[in-house]
């Protein structure tokens, strides 16, 4: 495995955080991850990231949930087995589909949820028994870190982030995956 070297620069303020994030994108270095305790609200923004498009696959994910629905219907309630409820027999599918209404949507909503947490860990990488890629295990609780790659500029960095607000900045060697 090769060894890259990074910059880690710890902040204990978000909203110091933020603006060094701004001040660094401004001076065009690249950042490789940023590490927080909780969601930031605008950091996504502030980094030049593209929009989520994980809205787009759980609409997506709830139209499997409703055919998957319809079509398991169709075939138990009126294909299969048939049967006289109530009094209203089931001779076909769209008679009968007012009293399906809570079964497409509850399959829509758990397909989509089911399928959405999936993707995500998938995307994100995070699969059972993986090794945590945290560098600094206080970004767990009040600290923030960013990463960014060093390419022969570590005292312009340094400088730079430590006029950002930075209460720490390391040189690190890290492995590449």
């Amino acid at each position: 495995m090769e060894a890259s070297r990074v910059i880690h620069a710890i902040y204990t303020d978000d909203d110091v955080l933020m603006s060094a994030v701004k001040k660094v994108k401004a001076a065009r270095h690249h950042i490789e991850e940023i590490y927080t305790p909780f969601p930031v609200h605008g950091l996504d923004k502030a980094m030049g990231l593209a929009p989520t498009r994980i809205a787009i696959t759980a609409f997506m994910y709830g139209l499997v949930g409703l055919t998957v629905a319809i079509v398991m219907m169709n075939f138990i309630m009126i294909e299969d087995w048939p049967q006289d409820i109530g009094g209203k027999p089931s001779f076909s599918y769209i008679e009968n589909m007012p009293a399906f209404v809570p079964i497409m949507f509850e399959l829509t909503v758990f397909f989509a949820a089911h399928l959405m947490v999936i993707t995500f860990y998938l995307r994100s990488r995070m699969w059972p028994f993986k090794n945590a890629e945290n560098p600094d295990p206080r970004t767990t609780d009040d600290h923030f870190l960013i990463e960014i790659a060093v390419h022969g500029n570590e005292n312009e960095l340094q400088s730079l982030l430590a006029e950002t607000g930075a209460v720490e900045v390391n040189l690190v060697d890290k492995e590449a995956h």
